[in-house]
């Protein structure tokens, strides 16, 4: 993880750079069609929560999130005019594999962003993306996520009718330069922040908008995948709904904050968990890069997971490895 953490930025500078022309195309297709249909899994579904939550904040796209299962078994499918986007980081993953050899029967228009260029997704999909990050070998994805999340914010933002989108899409441009001083300087802190927060054992993780897949990711694949932590995430407005009863004195509680206009819940959630004295640890923006807020989760990441990796460091655990994952099929 430590490695393929630095690899990022250069993952994101050669997937635009080999794949831009392919995602023009393909976000002009997607500009046509009535439906869009977004399916992942684990780090995968995060990233398109993300995309969709930042394009439906900003646009009139119709979009929607399945799981590869949930979309494969759905019953209601739109057929007429619709796409559906699936991303894996291996192209193998059998949930997300299944749903887009569904949607190919039933004649839906099939895109895949996959990092594997001899996986199924690629051969299978009409409309391939192969992210260029390598091989990834650890468990709860760096790089792969960054490119894949990138490649769905290029050819969504093309395809919408935002009328910030041409800025979006040059933002996109900078991202690698910023991860790479973010990379450096956001080291220490949460090294540190790790060390302090080693003997936790449960961490809620909450956001709203696109940082709410951020969260997701947090949370499923960083800190229960990673860090082997207890962790659940929620969106900030869920907090005073359940949460609120469990937010006590000493609980970790980590808030992703972009300042959208629904983060005021968000700041409502932050004073709430101070007042009551718990541990409430603040990513906010700002505090990072001057940026379009719609693509803070590509920001927010660095340092999350520099916490993580020293997280799992601390408490003696492998951050790229799994116990069960890969061997447990069903």
């Amino acid at each position: 993880m430590y490695g393929e953490l630095f690899e990022q930025p250069d993952s994101i500078r050669k997937t635009f750079k080999e794949e831009g022309s392919n995602m023009d195309e393909i976000g002009q297709k997607l500009a046509d069609v009535d439906r869009i249909y977004l399916i992942g899994c684990g780090s995968s579904l995060s990233t398109v929560y993300s995309a969709k939550d930042a394009l439906e904040m900003v646009s009139n796209l119709d979009i929607d999130v399945f799981t590869g299962y949930e979309f494969y078994y759905n019953k209601k499918l739109d057929n007429k005019n619709s796409a559906a986007i699936f991303t894996s980081q291996s192209g193998e993953t059998a949930d997300t594999l299944a749903a887009l050899r569904r949607a190919n029967d039933l004649g839906i228009e099939t895109i895949s962003i996959s990092n594997e260029e001899n996986s199924s997704m690629i051969n299978e999909a009409k409309y391939p993306i192969l992210t260029r990050a390598s091989h990834e070998e650890a468990i709860l994805g760096t790089k792969t996520y960054v490119t894949q999340l990138s490649s769905l914010y290029n050819i969504l933002f093309k395809a919408s009718d935002y009328e910030k989108s041409t800025e979006i899409v040059n933002e996109l441009q900078s991202v690698p330069d910023l991860m790479e001083d973010l990379i450096e300087k956001t080291h220490d802190e949460n090294k540190e922040l790790a060390y302090e927060l080693k003997d936790e054992d449960i961490f809620y993780c909450l956001g709203s908008g696109p940082n709410y897949g951020l969260a997701y990711k947090l949370s499923m694949t960083m800190l229960m995948e990673g860090a082997l932590k207890h962790s659940c995430p929620l969106y900030s407005s869920e907090f005073r709904h359940g949460l609120i009863e469990r937010a006590e004195k000493d609980v970790p509680l980590i808030f992703l904050d972009a300042d959208y206009p629904s983060d005021e819940l968000t700041k409502r959630a932050i004073d709430f968990s101070n007042n009551l004295q718990a541990k409430t640890i603040v990513y906010n923006l700002k505090d990072y890069a001057n940026i379009n807020s719609l693509l803070a989760p590509l920001i927010l990441v660095i340092p999350l997971e520099w916490f993580v990796y020293y997280l799992a460091h601390f408490n003696g655990e492998d951050p790229g490895s799994t116990r069960h994952i890969g061997k447990v099929r069903y």
